[in-house]
């Protein structure tokens, strides 16, 4: 049972105590649960986008209900003008919200003769807004989701992930090592990196600003040390490794192949030499900025 599932079921708890005294329509439980379960989304960008759906589709829906209801239009034909327009809207403004509730909230007050436009929209609005805003508090407050340590574990894993490449490339088999590995685990990072940049932590906003910071460079380098790897990988002839570079890598653990050292080097030693050396280089920018555990 995660935080998640907590921090869920304290909003409903909550909102439910509250809008049991200060609710303002019959199906007002309804209501505060759907907006406090909304609310705790596992980052503030999507609370808030959440908040924005429920009170944007309320109002909207509640609105060209009554002005279906005004015009004295026929229900079923106002309904279809109504959803036609929601969606043409929703459409031309580029909203990133779902059109789903405005057309619920349409039928409804179209369909129903027992309920009361005004006060429908109104009630709900409120119900769903006394929920949204318990939902929002719990999720700021309470455990805030944080996804930093799980962005440590995949740097962590990329260093290692260097390390065997490298080795399987100059271990003296015939076998190639892929860079998709670690391409495809930069490409996860960026989508982590992406959620930790949509959190406020309300208390640590200027840290958090820092870190995002740092995680980025981290990303830009290990964006370019795959580069280095993938031009390793594409040699159709691979080099000598010198010395140097032959060193470094034992002392990380990689088991490399013993060569007798040749006099001179080829132009392939020499290219293969820069981009181990590169890759070696950014290593090093990455732990600099990172420091692994």
């Amino acid at each position: 049972m995660g935080p998640r599932i907590l921090k869920t079921a304290l909003a409903v708890t909550l909102a439910l105590a509250v809008v049991e005294h200060y609710g303002a329509s019959p199906a007002k439980v309804v209501f505060a649960t759907i907006g406090a379960i909304s609310a705790v989304a596992p980052t503030f960008t999507a609370s808030l986008l959440a908040c924005l759906t429920q009170i944007c589709g309320v109002a909207i829906g509640g609105g060209l209900a009554l002005a279906v209801t005004a015009l004295q239009i026929p229900p079923v034909i106002g309904i279809g003008v109504g959803i036609v327009g929601i969606l043409t809207g929703y459409q031309y403004f580029r909203f990133k919200l779902v059109p789903v509730l405005p057309c619920l909230v349409l039928v409804n007050v179209c369909l129903n003769p027992a309920v009361e436009g005004v006060s429908y929209a109104v009630g709900r609005l409120w119900d769903t807004a006394i929920g949204l805003a318990i939902g929002m508090a719990v999720n700021l407050l309470i455990f805030p989701y944080d996804n930093s340590k799980k962005i440590r574990k995949t740097m962590e894993g990329l260093d290692r992930d260097l390390i065997l490449f490298l080795e399987d490339l100059f271990n003296g088999d015939e076998h190639l090592p892929e860079a998709a590995t670690l391409a495809h685990k930069v490409d996860a990072l960026e989508g982590q990196l992406a959620l930790f940049s949509q959190q406020r932590l309300l208390l640590h906003r200027a840290r958090q600003k820092r870190e995002l910071q740092r995680l980025r460079s981290c990303e830009d380098i290990a964006r370019e040390l795959v580069i280095e790897l993938e031009a390793l990988r594409n040699m159709e002839c691979r080099g000598r490794l010198d010395q140097e570079n032959r060193q470094t890598l034992r002392a990380l653990g990689a088991k490399v192949k013993e060569e007798e050292p040749e006099k001179e080097q080829c132009v392939e030693d020499i290219v293969v030499n820069y981009h181990v050396s590169r890759a070696l280089y950014l290593r090093q920018e990455l732990r600099q900025s990172l420091p692994l555990e």
